[in-house]
């Protein structure tokens, strides 16, 4: 039980860096949740036109998840344990206690976490994001697909039908951080990701 608290807690702090306010403070361009949606995550990042540092926060969100997965099972030889510390990390982007819990989606720690414990299913989660993204231009609906897709892709190739079940749980979490976005794109209000910088009103 130590193990896997330590886990929650390593994996909650690592979790909770919230690397898109940070790197765009450093570069000068003040408090991301002013912009756009208000949320820390890569997408509102790119609407500031700077996509390298909409890209570093993609790939440091998907790290943290990824690292904290991979380090605790390399450690204790548990997949086990490196998914409650992947789960922890998820959970620290979306509720960062350095935010007041508001943190992200945790849709790139939920890739990372994939990638990190299930490759083959993180693979084919990347790739219908990156389809659904390309073809509609809505990264919430590309996350919802992808997201739902996952435990599927997880049950037909994980030999531990119980990584599914974990899978399926942070899909109906991305569901839920995502319900005001859902609400966009039933009345067809949802903004579409852009690659130039939001003009001031």
């Amino acid at each position: 039980m130590l193990i896997y608290f330590t886990a929650i807690v390593i994996g909650y702090f690592i979790g909770s860096i919230p690397f898109g306010l940070v790197l765009t403070r450093l570069a000068g361009l003040g408090d991301i949740r002013k912009i756009g949606s208000g949320n820390i995550g890569a997408t509102n990042v790119l609407r500031t036109g700077r996509k390298d540092l909409a890209l570093a926060t993609l790939l440091c969100d998907i790290g943290k998840a990824a690292l904290a997965a991979f380090v605790f099972q390399a450690l204790f030889h548990a997949q086990a344990i490196g998914l409650t510390a992947g789960v922890a990390a998820i959970i620290g982007h979306n509720y960062p206690v350095w935010l007041k819990f508001k943190g992200g989606k945790g849709v790139a720690s939920t890739l990372g976490l994939m990638l990190a414990m299930t490759p083959l299913t993180g693979i084919i989660t990347a790739l219908c994001w990156l389809i659904t993204a390309i073809t509609f231009r809505y990264s919430s609906l590309a996350a919802l697909t992808a997201l739902t897709l996952a435990p599927i892709a997880a049950y037909l190739t994980e030999s531990k039908k119980s990584v599914a079940v974990i899978y399926f749980l942070l899909t109906l979490l991305s569901y839920y951080r995502h319900r005001n976005n859902i609400q966009r794109l039933i009345k067809g209000e949802e903004s579409k990701i852009r690659f130039k910088k939001e003009k001031k009103a």
